[in-house]
């Protein structure tokens, strides 16, 4: 933002449309809109408001047009490829304070939610009603964020990834204007698909204000094991062999040997240092016993080493929380650096292979890491620690990343499954996808012909 006075009047302006209290720009509270939890370069922005409803959202981003300054839509900061850091400045929007659950329709089996409602928060809800939203990354981002970002995570293999769960969308576009994208019927054919357009735009077509999800019920029981492997290769092709048995398996994370590690550094387990499932299943008590006694014989003839089963809820708890710390177990062990995460997918049949490579490429790169993945849709995860004030750190790391996507790409994969772009992955996207991508900038220029709407990210 230009000048000190264009500043104050855009602040005097944006307190009028909102509130004094609502609208800021205190060093620290900048300083905390300026990074996400990637090692990306923070950047601060000029100001950062509170809006409480879609009305203070049209109305920031009606001011910001008029001033010719960008927009970044803001929810946890949990975002891994810089996605909501405000590269040019401008006002960051922080939906903290629309944070409300509207309604839950349980006939329905939906819930309509603003942006800034904790994954937490819509479980710790949805349990009076025997519901649960399925979408779980792991980290407990915003609903906004998760679906700016398409995530997905441990369950998505059974009942898919945000995409898959968003009904409608109330989104704030570049002029100010204020749009539904779908509507609540199980499905339409009418108009373009909006919400698949929306969901994992990164906050550079519009800004969530209000979000219609599909919830589920609670299952009758859950089943969780541990299964550990030899080799990669045959945890891998335990979990095809799995799945084509149709067992209805609703998590299935591999972790290798260096993540178990850590996590039992960490979270004080004492798991054998091997290529390990952590699975989940649900259903009802009779239909799980007949699925877990053939997906015992499926692991044993895929050379598994044990397999030991958790049905009580704390150690159903205990199991998962080792695997969803996995991340913080790295960043606890090594003090003093910063993790770089990335993400990859390929097909489920590529997966061994891309694991196999990039361990070789940890290895090589000299840096400490480790591999998750959420080996039933064929995505995994490299935890990197390096030191970002080391330029030697940051090339080695950047040739890692290359190394991992150009395999996933050369497999008919894709650089990110559930990250995002942001910046961090802004490269790949011409050798991903090609032509389609000058579709993709037509529909940005269509939409905010000033990209004012976090300008820089996904598309250059």
């Amino acid at each position: 933002m230009e000048g000190t006075q264009t500043n104050m009047k855009l602040v005097a302006a944006l307190q009028e449309a909102l509130a004094e209290n609502r609208v800021t720009t205190n060093q620290t509270l900048l300083a905390q809109h300026s990074s996400d939890e990637s090692y990306h370069t923070p950047h601060l922005p000029d100001i950062v408001v509170f809006p409480e409803s879609a009305d203070e959202v049209s109305a920031t981003v009606k001011l910001a047009k008029t001033y010719d300054v960008p927009v970044v839509p803001y929810g946890y900061g949990s975002s891994l490829e810089a996605n909501v850091i405000p590269q040019q400045g401008g006002i960051v929007i922080d939906f903290a304070n629309m944070n409300e659950i509207l309604e839950v329709r349980e006939n329905d089996f939906l819930v309509k939610v603003q942006p800034g409602v904790t994954r937490s928060q819509l479980e710790k809800e949805l349990k009076k009603y025997g519901l649960f939203f399925t979408v779980d990354p792991g980290a407990d981002a915003t609903l906004g964020g998760m679906a700016a970002t398409n995530a997905s995570g441990t369950t998505s293999v059974k009942y898919g990834i945000m995409r898959d769960n968003v009904r409608d969308l109330e989104v704030v576009l570049a002029d100010g204007s204020i749009i539904h994208t779908g509507s609540m019927a199980a499905k339409s054919s009418s108009g373009y698909n909006l919400n698949g357009l929306f969901v994992g735009s990164e906050g550079t077509l519009g800004c969530f204000t209000e979000l219609t999800l599909k919830v589920i019920g609670i299952p009758e029981h859950i089943m969780a094991a541990r299964a550990e492997f030899h080799s990669v290769d045959d945890a891998v092709d335990a979990v095809i062999a799995i799945m084509q048995a149709g067992i209805p398996i609703a998590r299935v994370e591999l972790v290798d040997e260096e993540a178990i590690k850590q996590m039992n550094e960490y979270s004080e387990t004492d798991y054998h240092e091997a290529p390990t499932l952590f699975l989940e299943l649900h259903g009802n008590e009779a239909g799980l016993k007949n699925d877990v006694d053939f997906m015992e014989e499926i692991v044993s003839d895929m050379n598994c080493r044990q397999i030991e089963f958790e049905t009580d809820t704390a150690g159903r708890n205990k199991l998962w929380e080792a695997r969803h710390n996995a991340a913080y177990a790295f960043i606890h062990n090594h003090p003093g650096r910063k993790q770089m995460v990335t993400d990859v997918c390929v097909p489920i049949s590529e997966l061994a292979g891309a694991v196999k490579d990039a361990r070789i490429a940890i290895s090589e790169s000299g840096l400490a890491g480790g591999i998750v993945g959420h080996v039933g849709d064929g995505n995994y995860h490299i935890l990197l620690m390096l030191d970002p004030e080391n330029p030697d750190d940051i090339a080695r790391a950047n040739q890692l990343n290359e190394r991992i996507v150009s395999y996933a790409l050369e497999r008919g994969g894709t650089c990110t499954g559930e990250h995002g772009v942001g910046t961090g992955k802004q490269k790949y996207q011409e050798r991903e996808h090609g032509e389609a991508r000058h579709v993709m900038r037509k529909i940005k220029q269509a939409l905010d012909p000033d990209d004012m709407l976090n300008p820089g990210k996904i598309i250059e």
